[in-house]
Order: C-alpha cells, then sequence, then structure tokens
C-alpha cells in the first residue's frame, strides 16, 4: 500500500473562549463518569464533556452484564484464564491480572454509589454465564438492562454534586482536538488541553479551548465506522482519532468484534441495530441456520457458548453454506414467563419488531459490536502522549487482546478509570502535572471530509474489513478510502463546512484507514481479525500492531 497521510488538527474556526481545568474526561459512560467521580475531591477542578447529555453512550446500551468474581466457589485466577483464552493470546496478563483482582471491589464501589442489581433467593446478587466464561459471574440489573442502570446509578451520583465548584459538567459538546505544547526531547509533544465544539447558549456557545494538563478519554468505540452497528450515532471514534493527531500511539485496531447475534431487520438496515444479548445463549437457547439445524456444536466445544468471534466466524460460515442472510435463535425451550422476565428489554424490542420470541426463533446475523483496539495505555491509563490517559473501550489496555470476552468492558472501564484518576491525583500532588507554558501548532495540516461522504467510508469499510477479510478486500477499501476528499474546507466544488457532521465522518474517515492498514498488515486470523487468505494462527504473529504518524502525519502501522 502506499503511503496514507493524515491531517494532524480537524479544520475549525479559532477557539472563541477559554477556560481552565486541573483535568478534562472526556466522555460520560461508565468509564468517563467513575474518573470523573473519582477526580471531583481531590484535585481543585475537573471538567466533565459529553457529546449529548449526560445519560448517553454505549453503556446505557449495555443488556448482558458485568463480569467479576462474587461467587465463592469461583476465582480470580479462573476468570483471568477465561479473559487469556478469549484473547487469542494477545492479551497482557499484567492487565487482565489488575482486571480480575480488583474488579469485585470496584463493582462493590459501584454498589455503593447506588448500582441496584437482580438479586438471587439468598440475598446475593444474582449470577449467570456468558460465552468463553467457564463459572457463573456475569451480575445483570433490569434482567437485561444493566448498562442503564449503572449509567443511572453514576449519573445521579453526578447531577448530585455538579454544582460544587470543583467539578463542572459541560453537555452537548463535541471534542475536536486534543491541544498539545512544544515537543520534548525524545518528541512528544506534552498535553495542553483540548478545543471542544459546544451546541447551546451563553459562554461556552460555539468552539472554545480547556487548557488542562491532563485530559482523560472515556469516548467510546467506533460503531460508526461501520455500516451496520450495535452502537449509538454518537460512537463515531472521536477520541482515538484525536489521540492519533495528537501524537498517540494506537494498538489492535484490527480487532473488531462483531457480535453474533444482532437481529437481522432486513439487507438494508442501517445504523444502530438491536442488540440480542448474549446471556440469551448463556441461559440455553440454540442457534440454528434456516433449515432448522444447529450448527455450532461442530464449530466448538462449547458450541452457543463459544467465544464471539467463533460464534460470529461459525455464523458467517452457515449463511454461505446455506445462502441466507441470517441464522436463527432459538429461545423458546426457555418457556415464555421466563423470556419475559429475564429479558423483558429485547421482548419488548422484538415485539416493536413484530417478532414474538416465544414462539418463533429470531433472525440474527452479525454486527459490529465492540472494539478491542484502541490507545495503548499502561497500567494506569496512560498513553504515549505525556498527559494524555485513555479508559474504556477507546483504550488498549492489553485486557482483551484479539478478542474481548464477554462482560469484561464494563469491568475493564471501572476498574482502570479508578486507576487512571488515582495516577493524575497522584502526579497532581507530586507537582508532575502542570499546565503547559503554551499550545503550539502540529505540523500536518488541518483536515475536513464532507459529511455525505460517511456512507463511503462505512460502505468501504464493512466490505473490506467486515467479519471476513482478505488482502483483496483491504486493498479495495484503502484505495476507496483514499479517493475520499480530506480538504473539504478548501475546494470550492465540495458542499462542506467546519461543523460537527463534518468533524465526525472525518474522525471516522481516519480511523477506518488506519484499521484498513493494521488489517492489511497482520497476514493470519486470530480474534476478531479473519482473513480468509491466511485462515490459521501465525505465532510469528502473536504481537501487538501499533499504528501512530509521524510529524507530518504520514501513517506508520508496526
Amino acid at each position: 500500500m502506499s503511503p496514507a497521510r493524515f491531517a494532524r488538527s480537524l479544520a475549525a474556526p479559532a477557539p472563541g473562549w477559554t477556560t481552565r481545568a486541573d483535568a478534562v474526561v472526556v466522555g460520560s459512560g461508565i468509564a468517563g463518569l467513575t474518573a470523573a467521580l473519582e477526580l471531583r475531591t481531590r484535585v481543585p477542578h475537573v471538567l466533565l464533556v459529553t457529546k449529548a447529555e449526560l445519560p448517553s453512550g454505549s453503556t446505557v446500551w449495555a443488556q448482558g452484564g458485568i463480569a467479576a468474581v462474587l461467587h465463592p466457589d469461583d476465582t480470580p485466577a479462573a476468570h483471568q484464564h477465561d479473559t487469556l483464552v478469549a484473547g487469542g493470546g494477545l492479551s497482557d496478563p499484567a492487565a487482565v491480572e489488575v482486571l480480575v483482582t480488583e474488579g469485585p471491589d470496584r463493582v462493590g464501589e459501584l454498589v455503593a454509589r447506588g448500582a441496584t442489581f437482580d438479586r438471587a433467593a439468598d440475598g446475593g446478587i444474582a449470577l449467570t454465564r456468558e460465552g468463553g466464561h467457564r463459572a457463573d459471574r456475569i451480575a445483570h440489573a433490569g434482567g437485561d438492562a444493566t448498562g442503564a442502570e449503572i449509567s443511572r446509578a453514576l449519573v445521579a451520583q453526578i447531577e448530585a454534586v455538579q454544582h460544587d465548584p470543583g467539578i463542572e459538567v459541560i453537555e452537548n459538546a463535541l471534542v475536536l482536538d486534543v491541544l498539545t505544547g512544544a515537543p520534548a526531547a525524545d518528541g512528544s509533544r506534552p498535553v495542553a488541553g483540548v478545543t471542544l465544539h459546544v451546541r447551546g447558549e451563553g459562554s461556552r456557545d460555539g468552539v472554545g479551548a480547556v487548557l488542562a494538563p491532563a485530559v482523560v478519554l472515556a469516548t467510546g468505540g467506533v460503531g460508526q465506522v461501520f455500516r451496520s452497528s450495535t452502537n449509538p450515532p454518537g460512537a463515531t471514534a472521536d477520541g482515538i482519532a484525536a489521540a492519533l493527531r495528537a501524537g498517540a500511539v494506537l494498538g489492535d485496531l484490527e480487532f473488531v468484534q462483531f457480535h453474533p447475534t444482532v437481529l437481522w431487520l432486513g439487507a438494508g438496515a442501517r445504523g444502530q441495530l438491536p442488540l440480542i444479548s448474549e446471556a440469551v445463549r448463556g441461559e440455553g437457547a440454540l442457534l440454528l441456520d434456516v433449515t432448522g439445524q444447529r450448527f455450532m456444536p461442530e464449530a466448538h466445544p462449547m458450541a452457543e457458548l463459544a467465544p464471539r468471534d467463533v460464534v460470529a466466524h461459525a455464523i458467517v460460515r452457515q449463511m454461505a453454506a446455506t445462502s441466507a442472510e441470517h441464522v436463527l435463535l432459538d429461545a423458546r425451550a426457555l418457556g415464555a414467563d421466563f423470556l419475559r422476565r429475564r429479558f423483558p428489554g429485547i421482548t419488548a424490542r422484538l415485539l416493536e419488531a413484530g417478532i414474538d420470541w416465544t414462539e418463533e426463533p429470531v433472525p440474527v446475523a452479525p454486527a459490529q459490536h465492540y472494539h478491542s483496539g484502541g490507545v495503548v495505555t499502561d497500567l494506569h491509563g496512560r498513553s504515549s502522549v505525556p498527559g494524555l490517559y485513555a479508559v474504556g473501550e477507546v483504550a488498549c489496555t492489553g485486557v482483551h487482546g484479539a478478542n474481548r470476552l464477554a462482560s469484561n468492558s464494563l469491568l475493564e472501564g471501572l476498574v482502570f478509570a479508578q486507576r487512571a484518576a488515582a495516577d493524575v491525583v497522584h502526579r497532581y500532588e507530586a507537582g508532575d502535572l502542570r499546565e503547559c507554558p503554551e499550545v503550539v501548532e502540529r505540523p500536518g495540516g488541518t483536515g475536513l471530509v464532507a459529511a455525505a461522504a460517511r456512507s463511503r467510508v462505512q460502505r468501504a469499510a464493512s466490505d473490506g474489513a467486515g467479519p471476513v477479510r482478505s488482502a483483496e478486500s483491504l486493498e479495495r477499501a484503502d484505495v476507496a478510502l483514499a479517493g475520499i476528499t480530506t480538504s473539504a474546507h478548501r475546494e470550492a466544488d465540495v458542499v462542506a463546512a467546519p461543523q460537527a457532521a463534518e468533524w465526525e465522518t472525518t474522525n471516522v474517515h481516519q480511523v477506518a484507514r488506519a484499521l484498513v492498514r493494521a488489517a492489511w498488515l497482520r497476514t493470519e486470523s486470530r480474534g476478531g481479525h479473519f482473513r480468509t487468505d491466511f485462515p490459521d494462527r501465525d505465532p510469528a504473529w502473536e504481537r501487538r500492531v501499533t499504528v501512530s504518524l509521524d510529524e507530518d502525519g504520514t501513517l506508520l502501522a508496526r
């Protein structure tokens, strides 16, 4: 592939206002809300920014639950084993150990903050099982509304203190770029704050700048890079793109988790699609092809409870073998009363689509669900850019490796948000985090992609880097993405202007290009990355593929 050059800043008006904070947290899912709450009383002023209202983002959509060792018969070692197996040999054992050993305490703190989980007959937290887990360790709330309950509890905590002088909340604000200072001897540029665009009235309207020595990205995933996803519309890869432009190293971009059981609504369905939780299979539902035959027992010893990548690939193969656009999820044997009680949200959504799953199987097919890659961090959430942290789905902590184990995502956001906040506090108290003396413009120029090009980006990414890939499909995608104008603000014949839709589309385009390059480079199949031209796992690739930009914006993939 020929060299790819990226703009290192978004085309945007100069900031019309400036404010200061000791730390900026971007995002209001489980990771962002936890980080903000941890920082609130421990640094003088923390600013929480979210691109919509506080109870938005991907956390609220999480159905299945949160994985943690909460049963006396379970152990952190067992949870670690299952996580490492799912990760396909690429998970960082140290990061996984942090997750499984600190996870139970973090869940306890979540309960103390008001989250109410479903209870068993003995009064303890009810636990169930999902794919890849060999023990019951999934805590859930409201049957299939775990994320919504966690979000409710954490948002209530923020709302109770948002008038305190130590915290400021800005809603409906899209962070554009991470500001940086002059390069140090090693070439890294320290964080100086962020620019953001606020929709609203008053002094926080329009484009502004927040100067701060620490920025914590908790912006979620990359769902809108693809044509169909379970992610909300706001998942436009903003944090990953901003980190890349600021000089951060990204890792594991090629490992995209396509959830096996997303409601199939027809070949023309686009945007956010309803998810049928893995917990349904955990309770005993079966996968059938369109002829009514089970196929998972032949694909994996754990059958329907195999890791998600295994199930997704098996479904794709079975769809091809039967010339069908979907398979069927059959939960009828669980009983109508159980389905309505255990999965009330899913039951309601299916009825809205005209499907009564107590009486008939549900048509399902894989769709993009989770991104195992992101901004490479250490065990304290620190990226390669001094002062820049990443937590939750936007981060690449090493926990997930090639494939995320079911329900580890909420736990990862919880555990590493607490760790990142603690590190910010420690460095602030030690005097290591100081406001950058000046913001220095980065070389590499500015970029803007027209909002009208978003469907082209999504089509290229979906066709080229979907559940099944090859050198041919990835090269076609790269050519298509390279053909999209990235200087729309300077083109007289392109209808585009620096505004939210264009900024989001630029982020989607940059991350799509980086993801395709990483997938092309990895010539094997592992976890969420499956190539028909290299269908086997190769021990030589038991390493992380990283992506970064050099000073002039040339993409480096190694």
